[in-house]
């Protein structure tokens, strides 16, 4: 163990001192803070910079700052998905990329729980005839032992099929990049190249997977013509794995029957997209994961981290930034 003589440079990108990451002040006599709201102070503090902080940061700001990075030796997300971050620059270089894992998996899973109900037991219409005054009685579905697909079976995925194992006494199995046994969670773990069979098979499909080059418009319209008319669809992964307009094209064709989205191609989700009034479609505003407290908890992943760094401990959630995401534990 080696503590550093000296305090490191971090630079806190998308905000400022007046608003600062919740809990900032842990590590505040660690290291030596600095924030870069906007590209143009980020170009200024960069050429100090051992770590940069993206709260909430614009990957064309660091970018463009990429040439000043003289010292730059890690850069912690703030939250999982780092597709946002990633460009061809940082892709090549030896600097440390590390993410927020670990934060949102449960509540993620809950949304998903939520959403496979709500979708079964026909809330959104039980809704609409309450707002209506309408006593309008429906004969729902059952959701015990029907399938669930999961394609990405990382930490999100994997509490995602033990909530509905557990929970909701579903058959799980997962779809990842390559076919391996069962466990505790998944009953078996297709490869990429099982993925219409796996589809075909499938009452319900969470796409949980993150945005990298090769699961880009994974979902597209031969994916959802392989599923069964009756089957939902549900997105808590990245909206660019899902062509959406195969999916639109398959929800009005009724290729499947119903789909609960958490992420979308572009976001906010534009007014004129028909998936807001579509008949059998929830619209959630990216919220799966957001519970009261998120961001303090997204937060300690990296103080935690810091503390390791100055330690010279290893760091938690190392990505691998060619594939998008972490691979150890």
């Amino acid at each position: 163990m080696n503590v550093r003589a000296s305090r490191p440079v971090v630079i806190v990108m998308g905000t400022d001192a007046g608003e600062p990451p919740p809990g900032i002040e842990r590590v505040g006599d660690l290291v030596d803070l600095r924030y870069a709201p906007d590209g143009r102070a980020l170009a200024i503090e960069m050429p100090e910079a051992e770590i940069v902080y993206s709260w909430w940061g614009l990957r064309e700001d660091l970018e463009a700052a990429w040439p000043l990075a003289a010292k730059l030796r890690w850069i912690q997300a703030a939250n999982v998905g780092v597709n946002g971050l990633l460009f061809p620059a940082l892709v090549e270089s030896d600097v440390v990329l590390t993410n927020a894992r670990g934060v949102a998996e449960r509540p993620i899973a809950e949304s998903v729980v939520g959403f496979i109900v709500a979708m079964a037991k026909g809330f959104p219409t039980m809704f609409a005839d309450q707002r209506a005054r309408v006593w309008g009685h429906q004969e729902t579905e059952r959701i015990a032992r029907t399938r669930l697909l999961v394609a990405g079976p990382g930490p999100i995925g994997r509490e995602i099929g033990r909530s509905c194992r557990l929970g909701l006494d579903m058959h799980v199995e997962a779809l990842g990049r390559t076919a391996r046994p069962g466990d505790d969670v998944f009953d078996r773990v297709r490869g990429s190249d099982e993925l219409l069979d796996a589809l075909a098979d499938a009452d319900y499909v969470v796409d949980a997977m993150p945005l990298t080059p090769q699961t880009r418009h994974t979902f597209d319209a031969a994916a959802f013509a392989a599923m069964k008319p009756t089957a939902r669809f549900v997105n808590i992964g990245r909206g660019a794995t899902v062509d959406e307009a195969a999916l639109v094209d398959a929800l009005r064709a009724g290729e499947i029957a119903g789909a609960a989205l958490d992420v979308f191609e572009e976001e906010p989700l534009p007014a004129q997209s028909p998936l807001w009034d579509l008949p059998g479609v929830i619209v959630c505003p990216h919220m799966s994961g957001d519970v009261r407290g998120w961001e303090a908890e997204f937060a300690r992943v990296f103080y935690d981290n810091v503390e390791r760094w100055v330690l010279g401990e290893p760091l938690r959630n190392v990505v691998d930034k060619r594939l998008g995401f972490p691979t150890g534990d």
